[in-house]
């Protein structure tokens, strides 16, 4: 047999777990097999060149009875896979763990799986086929970094800001923008090496890290600036055209006025032109987009060749420049410019930049910080292309601040150079100054101005869509499903709404105008990144382990703060706008968006102060004051609800009424009977339905499915153990078995004992409802009153749950009464007063009614009880009788104690007749006064010792007969209210 051949391992080698899981004999032709089998210690290079080693698979079949390999020469030898079938005890499963690891990523694998018997399989497999080339990190992320910061406004603006602002405010405003790039740059390094990236860029770090609502909203909002910033480059390179061949123009030249006098003709550019020139610019990048990535990316590196060597020739026209030349108003390096320089002079200007004493525009130093922060942006550039580099957690740290220190000192040393270079008002009325002293000759930086702003143009119009299609592809928004892309594939309308919102801001023409715009998106974002890698600083969760040791919580706090700090520096109404769409957008998301755990910060942040609040609670009781009802709703306690409904759909309703104004939780539980390993994963499909239920509901739980051998079991290891310290459940909410009798089920009377007594010995509170099928919704308003049977001191609880009630809407138009049952030889006059004094102290509207009854009176007074109630009793009476009798005679046949459900039993009939007579009573004194009442609420009364469960059912089914809604409260030992503040 061929070693290259499958084995026939024979249906009888397969076997099966305990959960049912198949596991089959592993073949040769396995895709595991393959995997591992490329792993080839010590070979030579001729043996790595095979398509694929052929390995012999050992199936039980060629083992020893000692479970050694046999004696078949083919077996692969020492070396071959007996050494894997040592891990036989792991299972099967162990040989794809190289896969697993793969999962972990993020990636999607296929499933391994072997070919069927007697399938003729052909595998072609060769080497592995070479992944694309992968960049480092001085061009995958230094470079796009500094092509993408070094812009339109170094080389038009920043002179002009110089003469406006001064020596002194510039270097402080360079500082200042500076400062919150680069801390914006530590946060991003810390973030960025804490796992792998995907696409997306600070959309995908933010989203990760604040949760998809605070991701979605900056993400678009970044991308608007992308948009926008594409339109910023166009008019830059527009305008620098037009600048060095005003012939180009279309529409005429103006004249401008300096500080009122007239001066020489200065040259303006026309806004038209503008935007006639920008918008078929734009849609030449766009045609070019459309061409693929892979373009770009082959030309994008030569866009930084002209923009550092027109930098070299403006500092090299700076130090040959001379007094006058090679313009007027050039100095050359001078003290004297400096010193005229160091001050600030702002003015008035018109919409072009050129000073005009009547102008409209009014500069100071917040706008001067909106001008110039575009020109420090771009940072992200190496975050985007985090799927192209080698190795993401080393470049990208390293790559980003050391881009952002080199533009950063640049800028510093081209405020000291050109404040001493230039007189003020040519530093203000040459916008091209750069171009003024470069040497040799001005087309160089005409020429280098031009293939910058076009790269870095052509980079937002890239970058854009795909931003705008990695959020799209996380399917948050059902509105941007237009824009989804498979992947690998060209995000083609995305690209035609980038452009669209391009030419939009081209035909506004006037690039201090968008530059705010810009900058107050971009500082947004990055006032997330900051504040990210602060909550997860902080935070320190066992998952934060970033490469980046150089963070702090406290720099990412600075950098969020002087993000702010700028946004209102720049423009408050700018400010208020972008922070009021950054909050649109995250109302939509978290309305119309589909929930998403992505193990955000948010997320940690509340387990944590779960923990702290838990442990500041303590163990001790809660004060009455503090005390919140948190019901453990019992869903299917007797089991007859439909396979596919988790709980009777008004439990939910009723545990809502149990809230003030939805606060508090519920924990809704269910039990299955049978073996926990046999049942796990029934438990997991059965508690993803109970979830799904509660949210339907709209009530704020949680889902619990337990696996235990019976209910009684289930529950009892339910109620002492679910919770943690006071945020334990203390009430046990269920409701009442009308069905048993007709049903025929005799496990339900033990079983609705056993779960009061566990209740009782758990110290819970028990809220049993009667008639939950006629439980009012939310939007069935109920009239007339909450009628109160307050027989037996439950700590309040009673009257709460009716204070409870009046919060819903279904119940707020009705009142409460409050019953007190006493004795005949009892005051009533007294305990009327002192029942509503106690009200009044609580702070309780309600009527007070004192009913005198007999506890115990065999014969019924005359005519005093309906003819229904006299039959229901008889015929409990009858009920009971036989049932003793039954029991009696059982054990008068077997010799033993009188049992019942197991357990020893004494009965006194005369006091069971006692207390169904008692229970009579009572049914009839709620049906005299609460027949029309919205909701009786009535004590609970306990099982009786040694009393039969049989016995009990008997008095509660004759306590609750006729009775259309009733809950049957009884308290634990404490009180849950106070009557003092």
């Amino acid at each position: 047999m061929d070693n290259g051949d499958l084995e026939d391992g024979g249906g009888d080698l397969a076997f099966h777990g305990k959960a049912g899981r198949k596991y089959s004999p592993v073949g040769a032709h396995d895709r595991a097999v393959l995997e591992m089998s490329t792993i080839n210690h010590g070979s030579s290079s001729s043996d790595s060149k095979s398509s694929v080693r052929k390995i012999e698979v050992v199936t039980p079949g060629n083992l020893d009875s000692d479970g050694r390999e046999g004696s078949n020469p083919e077996s692969g030898g020492a070396n071959g896979l007996y050494r894997e079938h040592k891990l036989e005890l792991f299972g099967f499963d162990s040989l794809v763990s190289i896969l697993g690891l793969k999962s972990m990523t993020g990636e999607q694998i296929p499933a391994v799986s072997s070919p069927r018997d007697g399938e003729d399989v052909s595998i072609t497999s060769g080497q592995p086929k070479p992944s694309d080339v992968k960049m480092g990190t001085m061009m995958g992320v230094f470079v796009p970094c500094l092509q993408s910061i070094l812009g339109i406004i170094y080389y038009i603006r920043f002179s002009w800001i110089v003469g406006m602002g001064g020596i002194g405010e510039s270097l402080l405003l360079v500082s200042l923008c500076g400062l919150c790039t680069l801390l914006t740059g530590i946060s991003l390094s810390a973030i960025a090496t804490n796992g792998a990236m995907k696409g997306g860029g600070p959309y995908y770090l933010i989203g990760r890290a604040l949760g998809p609502e605070v991701g979605v909203s900056i993400g678009l909002c970044f991308f608007l600036g992308n948009a926008v910033a594409g339109a910023l480059y166009v008019l830059g390179a527009v305008e620098t055209f037009l600048k060095a061949l005003p012939s180009a123009g279309i529409f005429s030249e103006t004249t401008t006025k300096v500080n009122g006098t007239l001066s020489e003709p200065i040259q303006s550019i026309s806004s038209h032109d503008l935007q006639i020139y920008g918008i078929v610019v734009t849609i030449i990048l766009c045609f070019i987009v459309f061409g693929g990535v892979k373009m770009i990316n082959r030309v994008a590196p030569a866009f930084l060749i002209p923009v550092l060597f027109s930098i070299f020739c403006i500092f090299i026209g700076v130090f040959l420049a001379k007094k006058d030349d090679p313009a007027p108003g050039v100095t050359g390096l001078s003290l004297e410019s400096f010193k005229d320089n160091w001050s600030s002079d702002y003015q008035n200007t018109n919409s072009a930049g050129i000073p005009d004493a009547e102008g409209s525009v009014q500069w100071n130093f917040h706008a001067l910080v909106g001008l110039f922060f575009p020109a420090v942006t771009g940072i992200m550039a190496g975050s985007n292309r985090s799927a192209s580099l080698k190795d993401t957690q080393r470049s990208i740290p390293i790559g980003t601040l050391a881009a952002t220190l080199t533009t950063t000192g640049l800028y510093l040393v081209s405020v000291l150079l050109f404040g001493a270079v230039a007189t003020r008002d040519k530093l203000l009325t040459d916008r091209l100054l750069t171009a003024t002293i470069a040497w040799p000759f001005p087309a160089i930086i005409h020429i280098g101005i031009i293939l910058s702003t076009l790269g870095a143009a052509l980079q937002s119009l890239t970058g854009a869509p795909r931003l705008l299609a990695a959020i799209s592809n996380d399917d948050i928004l059902p509105v941007l499903n237009y824009f989804k892309v498979a992947e690998g594939s060209e995000p083609y309308m995305a690209t035609l709404f980038t452009a669209f919102i391009c030419m939009g801001c081209v035909i506004i023409g006037n690039l201090d105008l968008i530059t705010p715009t810009v900058t107050m998106f971009f500082l947004l974002c990055y006032s997330g990144v900051n504040l990210s890698c602060f909550l997860l600083d902080l935070l320190d969760a066992p998952s934060w382990r970033p490469r980046w040791k150089f963070h702090h919580w406290s720099l990412s706090l600075l950098g969020a703060s002087l993000c702010i700090v700028i946004m209102f520096l720049i423009s408050w109404s700018f400010t208020v706008v972008s922070l009021a769409l950054a909050s649109l957008i995250y109302y939509y998301v978290s309305i119309k968006g589909k929930a998403g755990d992505w193990g955000d910060g948010f997320k940690s942040a509340y387990f944590q102060l779960a923990l702290r609040s838990l442990r500041s609670l303590g163990a001790s009781q809660v004060h009455p004051k503090n005390w919140y009802p948190i019901p453990l709703v019992f869903c299917r306690p007797w089991g007859k609800l439909p396979e596919n409904v988790p709980c009777h759909p008004k439990l939910a309703d009723f545990a809502n009424c149990m809230k003030k104004k939805g606060r508090g939780m519920s924990i809704f539980i269910n039990i299955l009977d049978g073996d926990y390993h046999e049942r796990a994963e029934d438990a997991k499909a059965a508690c993803k339905q109970l979830d799904t239920y509660i949210n339907y509901k709209n009530c704020e739980g949680v889902a619990e499915i337990v696996v235990a051998p019976n209910m009684t079991e289930g529950f009892r290891g339910v109620v002492q153990t679910m919770g943690l310290g006071n945020l334990k459940p203390n009430i046990v909410v269920m409701r009442y078995p009308e069905i048993w009798r007709r049903e025929n089920l005799q496990e339900i009377p033990a079983r609705f004992v056993g779960i009061i007594n566990d209740c009782i010995v758990a110290n819970k509170a028990v809220v049993i409802v009667k008639g939950l099928d006629e439980w009012p919704n939310e939007y069935q308003r109920q009239y007339g009153t909450i009628d109160l049977y307050w027989i037996v001191r439950d700590g309040g609880l009673m009257l709460l749950l009716s204070q409870l009630l009046l919060t819903k809407e279904s119940f707020e138009s009705c009142k409460i009464q409050v019953f007190c049952i006493a004795e005949e030889d009892s005051d009533a006059e007294g305990l009327k007063a002192d029942v509503k004094k106690f009200l009044y102290d609580l702070r309780m509207q309600a009527e007070v009614i004192v009913i005198t009854i007999k506890s115990w009176d065999v014969q019924p007074e005359g005519g005093s009880q309906p003819d229904e109630s006299m039959e229901a009793f008889t015929a409990a009476q009858q009920r009971v009788a036989d049932y003793l009798a039954e029991i009696k005679a059982t054990a008068k046949k077997e010799g033993t104690p009188l049992m019942a459900d197991g357990k020893p039993v004494i009965v006194n009939e005369q006091q069971v007749e006692k207390f169904l007579f008692t229970t009579l009573k009572l049914n009839s004194t709620i049906l005299r006064y609460s027949r029309m009442a919205a909701v009786v609420l009535v004590s609970l009364p306990p099982p009786p010792i040694s009393h039969p469960a049989y016995c009990y059912m008997e008095y509660m089914d004759l306590l609750v007969d006729n009775l259309p809604r009733l809950l049957m409260v009884r308290g634990y030992r404490r009180d849950v209210v106070t009557l003092f503040t």
